[in-house]
């Protein structure tokens, strides 16, 4: 029986309007510098990025007394508001019927390796107050009869801790945080794009933006100052690092900035690829019920004839139906799902289709074709697993169109918004780069190795090689609330610094006339096109040694190019893109080298990509027989107890590792003990914290 929902319930879920900002405070000084006049705005904060992670840290900071601004590239155009995710995962006293505790929980979020196990406990204990005060909000997760949180299973998650608001979450968490911050008068200054941190004595002092409101003739690129004691980082992912992405277009994150202002990064080789529609129309992720509701998938070559190339890979109809409903929850590649003709093996035959020339589909009218020789699809023939969640959620209608509506009608409502009417018409999708896992290292309060310096949500290298799904939602909540927290009783943020910086200003300018060269030879679009390829190609699902090692050589001869000849304009409004695609083809270079590092040194596959060589000790089998093609190296334990940091010295990139920070299980707090600590705020004490 299908469920019927009223429309004007799935439009309030799917059409989420946002809150109208209020008017930029007006910036009254200035500081003179050779050729130009630049305004100067002072608060004891800036947060650079507007989305979930960053609106957090801005709440939590206006509440507890501190002066704090937000600049954003563009409002509420971010990752968490306009693609994002659809859902969140959160620690439960009643998962699975046998409750939960924080230290499993801190477990299952570090469980792929390469993650510190204080930040997983942090994230772990923080959830339960995250989840609390974004309900005090209005964000309306679902619950029971009792008031019990309704919960699922995700990717890297067998316990079911996954809640979900449709798949507009994400987007209704930066709205009722937006509409806070709204309320709160947090100093919002929109299409403002940060490009140069200022240090000075040692430590954060402000950073340098250019907004074209600003330009004048006496401000000819449209710089603005923005004085600050204390600096987060809230810019997103590197999402324009990636030809085939997911991301929203003009994610570009803050990577290159960070690395330029002498910043440690970490785990740089841990993203997440995934199957998505692509960015040419509207991305977003095909995860959850969209292949739950098992379409159709197939290929098209270039004279239009379908293939139903899955059925190459997989032994039975049955086999192939079931792999498909599993992407669900085992949405990212990883992999050792490749082996024993696991859901990964779905990447790997849509990568291949893909690499071939064919175009890929799935069509919602229509059920997984039979593979030849074998019997036709069945809903009475799926394995066990899948059997069971159908079967639990009443999802056994005849066509996939018609599960998928029983099971989540929001799905199809979304791709209406844009055009898009999988009700009717096939939908084109590929393998995508999805979420960066590694970025700015961090410690437990969200400080860099830079003082001053804080980095949230996916700009932070929190995570390590896998992570449960919406677990990155969360840990920008946790992560933005002890920001808040950490630099309230710093007491350095209280009020706005005084002191133009002339210096600082002026060498910083120094090095952004050194990329902007009008007469250069090297355009936007050349470097745009250049790295997206190299990355797409090179450093995606398919690795190799060579490969990585080739394009590494040739990442560092365009950051070279660059250097030497800078990149050309034609109107003052790129010179913003100019100045991030700079960055990121510094960033590309960063995260090239961090892989070829590993891969080096004998590191193996896992999450992000398999390291495929001749003599490697794991072969996929497809249903012909073995892949040798892709035989690939298998991950070492001991690359799970690390994490590789890579930092801008002069003109190199030094790469080192740090084995992950520990968390003794055993250690009790005790009250009487431990709340003095609290009490005199030596908990937030540098020197009791460990480094980033």
């Amino acid at each position: 029986m299908t469920q019927s929902i009223p429309q004007d319930i799935l439009n309030a879920l799917t059409d989420v309007a946002m809150p109208r900002l209020e008017a930029e405070p007006e910036i009254a000084v200035s500081v003179m510098v050779p050729g130009h006049r630049v305004p100067v705005y002072s608060c004891g904060t800036v947060i650079m990025g507007s989305g979930a992670a960053g609106l957090r840290a801005a709440v939590e900071l206006k509440r507890r007394g501190t002066d704090v601004a937000i600049i954003s590239q563009s409002a509420w155009g971010g990752t968490s508001a306009c693609s994002g995710s659809d859902k969140q995962t959160l620690h439960t006293a009643n998962t699975s019927d046998r409750g939960d505790n924080f230290k499993d929980m801190a477990r299952a979020i570090r469980a792929g390796g390469a993650m510190d196990e204080d930040t997983a406990y942090v994230e772990a204990v923080g959830s339960v107050r995250a989840m609390a005060s974004l309900q005090f909000l209005g964000l309306p997760l679902p619950q029971d009869d009792f008031g019990g949180t309704l919960r699922y299973q995700t990717d890297h998650d067998d316990v079911g801790r996954a809640t979900s608001c449709g798949p507009r979450t994400s987007r209704l968490m930066v709205k009722v945080l937006a509409t806070e911050a709204v309320r709160l008068g947090i100093a919002f200054f929109n299409q403002t794009t940060g490009v140069k941190i200022l240090v000075e004595a040692g430590r954060i002092a402000g950073i340098l933006a250019v907004r074209p409101k600003a330009q004048t003739p006496d401000n000819p690129y449209g710089l603005t100052l923005f004085r600050c004691s204390a600096l987060v980082i809230a810019a997103g992912g590197p999402g324009e690092l990636y030809r085939d992405s997911v991301f929203p277009n003009g994610c570009f994150g803050s990577l290159g900035l960070a690395l330029e202002a002498g910043v440690a990064l970490v785990n740089l080789t841990e993203s997440q690829f995934g199957i998505g529609t692509r960015r040419e129309g509207f991305p977003w992720n095909l995860s959850g019920t969209y292949v739950q509701a098992m379409p159709y998938v197939y290929s098209v070559d270039a004279a239009g004839g379908e293939h139903n190339f899955l059925a190459d890979y997989y032994r039975t109809t049955q086999e192939l139906a079931s792999n498909i409903f599993r992407k669900g929850y085992q949405w990212p590649f990883h992999a050792t799902r490749m082996l024993n003709f696991g859901s990964s093996l779905v990447d790997l035959a849509i990568t291949r289709e893909n690499q071939a020339g064919r175009r890929v589909f799935m069509d919602f009218n229509r059920n997984p074709e039979a593979v030849p020789g074998d019997q036709p699809f069945s809903l009475d023939r799926l394995d066990a697993d899948v059997a069971a969640y159908l079967g639990r959620a009443g999802a056994m209608q005849t066509l996939p169109i018609d599960r998928l509506r029983h099971m989540n009608p929001l799905s199809i409502e979304l791709y209406l918004r844009y055009k898009v009417d999988i009700r009717r018409d096939p939908l084109e999708f590929a393998v995508n780069n999805q979420h960066m896992n590694g970025g700015i290292a961090v410690d437990t309060w969200g400080r860099s190795t830079l003082p001053g310096l804080y980095a949230i949500g996916e700009a932070a290298g929190t995570h390590g090689v896998t992570r449960p799904g919406g677990a990155a939602l969360n840990a920008g909540q946790v992560l933005g609330t002890r920001v808040a927290e950490h630099i309230a009783a710093s007491g350095v943020a209280q009020t706005a610094p005084e002191g133009a910086m002339v210096a600082q200003v002026e060498h910083a300018l120094a090095q952004i006339e050194q990329v902007l060269r009008p007469g250069s030879p090297l355009d936007v679009r050349a470097v745009k096109d250049e790295v997206q390829a190299r990355m797409s190609d090179h450093a995606g699902i398919l690795c190799t040694p060579e490969n990585v090692a080739s394009a590494l050589h040739v990442a560092a001869r365009l950051n070279q190019t660059i250097r030497d000849n800078g990149i050309s304009f034609m109107r003052g409004g790129e010179i913003a893109r100019v100045l991030q695609w700079q960055q990121l083809a510094l960033a590309s270079q960063a995260v090239l080298a961090a892989l070829h590092h590993y891969i080096s040194h004998g590191g193996g596959s896992r999450g992000a990509r398999a390291i495929c060589e001749p003599n490697g000790e794991a072969t996929p089998m497809a249903k012909s027989g073995p892949l040798q093609d892709v035989r690939f190296r298998q991950e070492r334990e001991q690359d799970k107890r690390e994490q590789i940091m890579v930092r801008l010295v002069g003109e190199e990139l030094q790469i080192t590792s740090r084995p992950n920070r520990s968390f003794d299980e055993s250690a009790k707090p005790f009250f009487e003990r431990d709340w003095p600590a609290w009490l005199t705020g030596a908990v937030f004490d540098p020197g009791r914290g460990q480094d980033a």
